[in-house]
């Protein structure tokens, strides 16, 4: 009888490092923007750490309406971005959803951004 030997290894995962920024999400809510009333929401750089920078967020905003069409805005490096949805329609649910990259200063934007949302405000 023939013993059976097997040499096996383990695939180690690499941890990936940190999400080089974190930021944050506002819920939709109602502002009265350039004379007319609007849904809007957030997404703003929070903490970064050395050496890295905030790269890029966008903030998107989709009414609960069938068929409403979800709006995004984009902010760059320290600027927030900031949605805007007109028109406002009372009773009607909205959703907020976003992303923030950093980057290590210096270099391209880190691989994974930080997704945020969905947060959801009946207006």
């Amino acid at each position: 009888m023939l013993p059976l030997c097997g040499v096996g290894t383990a695939g180690l995962a690499a941890a990936e490092p940190p999400p080089p920024c974190s930021f944050t999400l506002s819920a939709p809510q109602v502002v009265h923007h350039d004379g007319v009333d609007m849904v809007t929401a957030t997404v703003a750089p929070a903490d970064c750490g050395p050496p890295a920078a905030p790269y890029v967020s966008v903030a998107c905003v989709q009414p609960a309406d069938a068929g409403a069409p979800m709006q995004c805005a984009q902010g760059r490096g320290d600027q927030p971005a900031q949605v805007y949805v007109a028109p406002f329609v009372p009773g009607v649910t909205y959703t907020a959803t976003g992303r923030g990259c950093g980057s290590w200063i210096g270099t391209d934007p880190a691989p994974r951004c930080q997704q945020l949302g969905p947060l959801t405000a009946a207006l």
